[in-house]
C-alpha cells in the first residue's frame, strides 16, 4: 500500500511517498514558499537523487498539484499513475480533547478539527488547507489525520491542569496538550525494539531537540507528562522561543515597553530563546563556533539550553519514580554530541553512567550511549515521524 504523507505549515508543504508494506521510501521532498515570491520544490528520489523545481506557487493547492505530478513525472517521478495512491496520512499539529488517537477524515471529523483552530490559529488552518486540497484532487482517496497531541492525551489532570481558575479551562480548554507525540512515541518505541525489551515495561525519558524542542516522560508506554503546554512555547530554550518564564516577565515588559498582545507573541516566539539571548542566530552550530570564538553570550545560551534540559531529566524521572532509559533525537540531539554529554554528566547519582567514547562524532545514528553497566541507557535514535502517520494511515483505512 502507497501512502503520501502531508505536512503542510503556512508557507511550506514536507511530503513522503511510502510503501507502508516493506517500508519503502520512494520519494520525499518539500514545496516552499507557497504564496511568496521565490517558491520552489526541492524533491529526493529513492536513490538520493536530488532536483530543484522553480515556478509560481500562489496556495496550497497548486503546491499539491505540482508534487503529485512530479511524483507520476517520467523524468523525477517514481509512480506510473495517481491511482497508484492507496491513502494520504496528515500531520496535525492540534487536536485539542476531541481527538485522543488517528481519526479518518470525514466531514465530522473536519468540523470538529475547525474546533480546535483557536488552540492553534497559525497551525491547524494550513493543515486543513492540505486536507482539502487532497479532497479536490484525489477525492477518492482515504485520507488520515494523524494529531501531534493525541500521544499526551494519557496525561493525568495533575499534570495537564494549570493552576488559573477552572471555569477557563471549561470554557477554553486551557490545559497542557504538549506536541511532537509522534515523534516522542516512534522513538521510544524503536529504542525498545532495539534493546529487545517492551516498551509497556520500562520508565522513558524522550528529548526531542532542535529548533522546537520538547521532552515527554513515558511509563508503561503511555505519556504521563511533557514540557509543552497549550502552546509550543512552554518548557525547554527552543530556537527562537523563550520556553518556561514567569508570567510576571511578560506582563512587566508588556506594560514597559507597551506592547500589545500581538507583538508580546512575537516576541515570545520569534525574538526569545537561543536568538534572543545569543544575539548570534537560532541555528545550534553558528552558535556552537561563536562560543569556541570566545563569545560569551553563545556560550550562557548554551549553558541555559542544556541546563534546562537537565533539569526536566530530573523532574521527569522524579515523576516516573525512576528511570530506565533517556532517548536523544531531533537535530540537536541526533547530530551534537557536546550536548548529550553535557545533558548526562554527573548523573551516576541515578545510574546513569555516559561513555563520551561511544558518544563522540555520533550524528544521525541508532547508537548506545551509555556504559554496559548502566542501569540507565542512554541512546541516540534518529525520529521518523512519518512513518508513524504512515502506519496510522494503513491501520485505520485497512481497518
Amino acid at each position: 500500500m502507497n501512502i503520501l504523507v502531508l505536512n503542510c505549515g503556512s508557507s511550506s508543504i514536507k511530503y513522503q511517498l511510502i510503501n507502508i508494506i516493506d517500508k519503502r521510501l520512494f520519494a520525499k521532498g518539500i514545496v516552499e514558499k507557497v504564496g511568496l515570491k521565490g517558491s520552489f520544490l526541492k524533491h529526493e528520489k529513492e536513490n538520493g537523487d536530488i532536483v530543484k523545481l522553480e515556478g509560481e506557487i500562489i496556495d496550497h493547492q497548486i503546491g499539491i498539484e505540482y508534487l503529485l505530478g512530479v511524483l507520476i513525472s517520467k523524468e523525477h517521478g517514481c509512480l506510473t499513475n495517481l491511482s497508484e495512491i492507496d491513502a494520504v496520512g496528515h500531520r496535525m499539529v492540534h487536536g485539542g480533547e476531541l481527538f485522543k488517537e488517528s481519526s479518518l477524515i470525514t466531514e465530522a471529523t473536519i468540523k470538529n478539527f475547525k474546533a480546535c483552530i483557536p488552540l492553534a490559529p497559525l497551525h491547524n488552518p494550513a493543515n486543513l488547507k492540505g486536507v482539502q486540497a487532497m479532497q479536490y484532487l484525489l477525492p477518492e482517496v482515504p485520507q488520515v489525520a494523524v494529531f501531534d497531541t493525541a500521544f499526551h492525551q494519557t496525561m493525568p489532570a495533575r499534570a495537564y491542569m494549570y493552576a488559573i481558575p477552572y471555569s477557563l479551562y471549561k470554557k477554553y480548554g486551557i490545559r497542557r496538550y504538549g506536541f511532537h507525540g509522534t515523534s516522542h512515541y516512534y522513538v521510544a518505541r524503536r529504542a525498545c525494539e532495539i534493546l529487545g525489551i517492551s516498551m509497556e515495561s520500562v520508565k522513558i525519558i524522550t528529548c526531542h531537540l532542535g529548533n522546537g524542542a520538547s521532552m515527554a516522560a513515558i511509563k508503561n508506554g503511555r505519556s504521563i507528562d511533557t514540557s509543552m503546554g497549550l502552546t509550543p512555547v512552554e518548557g525547554l530554550i527552543m530556537g527562537t522561543r523563550s520556553g518556561d518564564m514567569d508570567l510576571g516577565v511578560l506582563t512587566f515588559v508588556m506594560e514597559k515597553e507597551e506592547l500589545n498582545i500581538a507583538v508580546a507573541n512575537t516576541l515570545i516566539n520569534k525574538h526569545s530563546g537561543m536568538l534572543g539571548i545569543t544575539g548570534v542566530s537560532s541555528d545550534m552550530r553558528e552558535i556552537e563556533k561563536e562560543s569556541e570564538a570566545g563569545n560569551a553570550r553563545a556560550t550562557l545560551g548554551l549553558d541555559m539550553f542544556r541546563y534546562r534540559i537537565k533539569k526536566y531529566i530530573g523532574s521527569f524521572t522524579a515523576a516516573l519514580g525512576g528511570l530506565d532509559l533517556l532517548i536523544f533525537t531531533g537535530g540537536i540531539g541526533e547530530n551534537d554530541p557536546v550536548t548529550r554529554e553535557s545533558c548526562c554528566t554527573e548523573m551516576e547519582y541515578m545510574g546513569l553512567e555516559f561513555d563520551p567514547q561511544k558518544n563522540a562524532g555520533v550524528r544521525g545514528k541508532e547508537m548506545l550511549l551509555s556504559k554496559p553497566g548502566s542501569r540507565v541507557k542512554v541512546m541516540t535514535i534518529p525520529t521518523n515521524e512519518e512513518l508513524v502517520i504512515a502506519e496510522h494511515t494503513y491501520r485505520i483505512v485497512s481497518g
